[in-house]
């Protein structure tokens, strides 16, 4: 099943839904049926009505709210002042907030700033790792015979 994204409701439309209701020309199921809209959308118009006395839109108040404020923006630039080589892991506990190491990350990028990716080690080396290279598909290959 495919679900697709409706628009808006129109106010003038919202108006309509909740006169008919309020002139009781017909039960929730009723009217929403008559309007062609769904009856969790008439639930919602009544009860937001109900609340604050508005029928408007409110995609503004909608979604999650951030975790990470702007007070914590400038604790991060103030920690970060101090001791630029702090992991993400470090800035987290050190804000003392319960939030994932991308939340910091994406708070970090739209600040503008950058951060070190790894823990603090010794500096990486240009010089090989292993001792000489091995013959060319030696470990790989297994004998032709069989064993009895």
């Amino acid at each position: 099943m495919v679900l697709a994204m409706r628009k808006t409701i129109s106010l003038d439309l919202r108006e309509r839904i909740l006169a008919a209701y309020d002139q009781e020309e017909g039960t929730r199921p009723e009217v929403a049926r008559r309007f062609r809209v769904s009856l969790g959308l008439v639930k919602k118009l009544l009860q937001q009505r109900r609340r604050t006395g508005d029928l408007r839109p409110r995609h503004r108040y909608s979604g999650r709210k951030p975790t990470l404020v702007q007070s914590h923006q400038q604790k991060l630039r103030e920690l970060l002042a101090r001791k630029p080589d702090l992991t993400l892991e470090e800035l987290r506990q050190a804000l003392a907030v319960r939030c994932t190491l991308q939340a910091i990350h994406y708070l970090l990028a739209r600040m503008g700033l950058t951060y070190k990716k790894r823990l603090s080690g010794p500096v990486n080396k240009t010089a090989p790792t292993s001792g000489r290279p091995a013959a060319a598909g030696s470990a790989s290959r297994r004998p032709w015979t069989r064993r009895a």
